[in-house]
């Protein structure tokens, strides 16, 4: 399909408050084509983790418009955006989200299930998405048993099994030291490079700067 894998256009959302309403999201536009790779940058409190959640049509936009490989979210049901977040695009938010009573192998699956994939297909894919994330031999390890940067390759390969075009990930270096942040770096741009996925990070982390196609500053 051409165009681009993602394109926002104007995009705003508020919230009310007591003391009124506040703009969390104000006038953006962004677009993502495969093999991209488009950082979102802002300081912390400048709306990066809504963007995301607008993006994949987790919260509705109060103004503009948001698409992905074309199909407009606008208008969509929420069994319709559940099937668009299952089938074309993934998230990966902060904390990782990993199911604490699963392994590795059984945390990335998860997505799989929820599409019955047969069984051996779905073996082979998590096995081909913890190698993607340079996992091998961590299969069997419970989330308390990795460290944190394993746990967000975890959470990356689990996002990805299921061969998204579209991939939005949240702040991925925020909780890690120096060293394993620059791992996570190299594995997001090294799976844009190699897959032909579009992705979207939210950061503070300038280490990310040099590997995007394009930033996006985000201002309060």
């Amino acid at each position: 399909m051409s165009g681009p894998v993602l394109e926002a256009s104007g995009l705003g959302w508020d919230v009310t408050t007591a003391a009124g309403p506040l703009r969390v999201v104000h006038d953006v536009d962004l677009r993502a084509d495969r093999g991209e790779l488009v950082v979102v940058r802002g300081a912390s409190g400048s709306g990066k983790t809504s963007l995301l959640r607008l993006l994949a049509g987790l919260e509705r936009p109060d103004r503009g418009t948001v698409a992905v490989d074309g199909t407009t979210l606008a208008g969509r049901s929420e069994d319709e955006l559940r099937a668009l977040r299952r089938d074309r695009l993934a998230i990966v938010f902060q904390d990782f989200s990993l199911l604490p009573v699963l392994t590795a192998a059984e945390n990335v699956e998860v997505p799989l299930r929820i599409r019955r994939t047969e069984p051996a297909e779905r073996d082979a894919m998590v096995a081909e998405a913890l190698a993607l994330v340079g996992l091998t031999g961590h299969e069997h390890q419970r989330p308390d048993e990795l460290s944190g940067g394993q746990q967000q390759r975890v959470g990356i390969a689990r996002a990805v099994v299921g061969r998204p075009g579209l991939l939005l990930v949240d702040e991925p270096t925020a909780q890690l030291d120096s060293a394993t942040a620059a791992g996570i770096v190299d594995l997001v741009a090294g799976l844009v490079h190699d897959t032909g996925l579009a992705a979207v990070v939210t950061t503070s982390d300038d280490a990310f700067l040099d590997r995007a196609t394009r930033v996006v500053d985000i201002e309060r």
